[in-house]
């Protein structure tokens, strides 16, 4: 953000005339503040990342259905929600089993994590919100939580799971560096479970903070970084609002149009659309 100049009009004596002088400009106060936390272990070592079309399904498809889909449509990955309080859909199929079969198939895997949400989100769906005062320490939580569920479903050390944060307004800067501090405690945790830490928001409110964050110099940052954007631009060039060296190379997945309705081998799904470049589970 830029700082505004303080301009002072100063009356002048005598004649009537004015004088304009100016104050030092204010030092910027910026919407998110630099935090750091403590990543001994980091990251763990990076797997082979894979670039294609994905898409994401709100319940994991059946197993026929994916079949189908493997030999007839352009998608090679698709997104699962594996863990959260908050998901949008029962998953009566996922299970090990599910994920060793579609891996079999050829299937690369998305897992996502919807928890907690941004204190000024809507609450009309997802009314569990990130205590500010105790935003990190929640990250770590919904971490080895999301950390469970990728052992359960058989996914090995190094597999990524995106945090999911839905869109929220971006009136109050304290909404957002919560948001930001939650993310590096879900980060943290993550590494320390020998996972790597994605997060997926839209590109207008999560991820602009998030990058703002990494401005800043907070860490640690997510491995990976899924913006959404429905532009019906399917590549991974931040659509004109993410900076080239943000989450590059091989960092990125663009969610590009959502709700869309697709068939393919007499298979129907409603689907988002996704171009990956970036890891996944494989």
């Amino acid at each position: 953000m830029l700082a505004a100049s303080l301009v002072l009009l100063l009356a002048a004596g005598g004649t009537g005339g004015s004088a304009e002088a100016t104050a030092p400009a204010a030092a910027a106060v910026p919407r998110i503040r630099a935090v750091t936390l403590p990543d001994r272990i980091g990251p763990p070592k990076v797997r082979d990342t894979w670039s294609g079309p994905a898409f994401d399904a709100c319940s994991a498809p059946a197993l026929d259905t994916l079949r189908a889909w493997r030999g007839a449509s352009p998608y090679g990955a698709l997104g699962i929600y594996v863990s959260g309080g908050q998901r949008g859909c029962a998953q009566p199929r996922l299970t090990a089993d599910w994920v060793r079969q579609a891996r079999a198939m050829g299937w690369h895997f998305l897992p996502v994590h919807v928890g907690l949400q941004a204190p000024c989100a809507d609450p009309t769906h997802k009314p569990k919100r990130i205590d500010p005062a105790n935003a990190a320490r929640q990250g770590r939580e919904e971490a080895d939580e999301a950390a469970h569920a990728l052992r359960s479903l058989g996914f090995g050390r190094g597999a990524p799971v995106y945090l999911d944060i839905e869109s929220y307004p971006m009136r109050d800067p304290a909404c957002g560096q919560a948001v930001v501090e939650f993310t590096l405690g879900w980060t943290e945790a993550l590494h320390a479970a020998g996972y790597r830490s994605g997060f997926y928001s839209s590109l207008d409110s999560g991820v602009a903070d998030l990058a703002a964050a990494a401005r800043a110099g907070s860490s640690p940052l997510p491995d990976a970084l899924w913006y959404a954007r429905w532009d019906d631009q399917a590549d991974t060039g931040g659509s004109g609002r993410l900076a080239p060296d943000l989450w590059a190379p091989h960092q990125r997945v663009h969610q590009y149009r959502g709700n869309v309705e697709e068939s393919y081998g007499g298979a129907a799904l409603t689907v988002d659309r996704d171009q990956v470049d970036g890891p996944t589970a494989d």
